[in-house]
Formats: structure tokens, sequence, C-alpha cells
């Protein structure tokens, strides 16, 4: 079995209005659903995290700039790690995720280590 991270994405929208209370528990909802899924196959590894729309980018000769940028139209959302027997094992479960309902998608990567 390997490890994966799966990265959440979807479109940048600074002025998208904020869900209701219900569409917001409908929404944690399906996350928790799913998150439950995967951990009742002992696959996951880690339940992950939003990431706060606010950020700095570290560049190389000591830059530090401000993000996400304006320009940008897709966001990272948040993360998790599962476990997989393959590539295509995880990406198959990454099919499940509620992120997608939104007109995002999910990036699978294997962890190398080091």
């Amino acid at each position: 079995m390997n490890d994966f991270l799966l990265i959440f994405r979807r479109d940048f929208n600074p002025d998208e209005a904020q869900p209701s209370p219900e569409q917001l528990q409908g929404m944690m909802k399906s996350w928790q659903d799913w998150m439950g899924s995967i951990a009742a196959q002992n696959k996951l590894v880690n339940q992950g995290n939003r990431l706060d729309g606010d950020g700095k980018v570290v560049k190389p000769g000591r830059v530090i700039t401000n993000g996400p940028y304006v320009e940008i139209k897709e966001a990272i959302a948040g993360y998790t790690i599962i476990r997989a027997a393959s590539l295509e094992e995880a990406a198959e479960i990454s099919n499940g995720c509620p992120v997608l309902l939104v007109g995002g998608n999910v990036e699978v990567r294997q962890i190398v280590p080091m």
C-alpha cells in the first residue's frame, strides 16, 4: 500500500456568496460521509484540512509575496492523505469527493518517502 496526497481545487471567486447555514451543514455532511467511507476501509491516513484563502509565496532571493493572486482562476481548497494500492485506486476513491459537486477537482499524487 502507498500513501497518496489528494489536493482539492476549485474555482477562486472572491465575490462568491457565502453559503447559508443549511447549505454549509449539507456540504459538511457530504464531506463527513465521504471521509467516513474512506476511514471505514482503513484507507484514511490523515483527515486533512481546509486551507485559508490568505497566504504567502516564498521565492529565491528572500522574496516573499502575498497570495493567492487575483489572476488565479483556481485555488487549493484543502487536502487529505489516503492509503491505496495504486494510483488508479486512489483516483477511484477521489471520484467520490464532494468538491466535484461544486465544479472543483482533485489532484492525486503519490507520496514518495525521502
